[in-house]
């Protein structure tokens, strides 16, 4: 957990890309935390953006 949420935002791309799944970037009890997504299940987290590593925007 960090309270850096910059430093928190850097590792959710990072973990994404490395795991090839998708993470998602939460806080909880004032710090900043990452995990695969599949991973938080009902977890009472407030969740702040989710990355998925194959979603690469809208077609050209």
């Amino acid at each position: 957990m960090s309270h850096d949420l910059s430093l928190a935002q850097s590792h959710t791309f990072h973990l994404a890309r490395t795991l090839m799944v998708p993470v998602t970037l939460f806080r909880s009890a004032g710090e900043y935390g990452v995990l695969p997504s599949e991973e938080l299940d009902d977890a009472d987290v407030d969740v702040i953006h989710e990355i998925d590593p194959f979603d690469f925007g809208p077609a050209h």
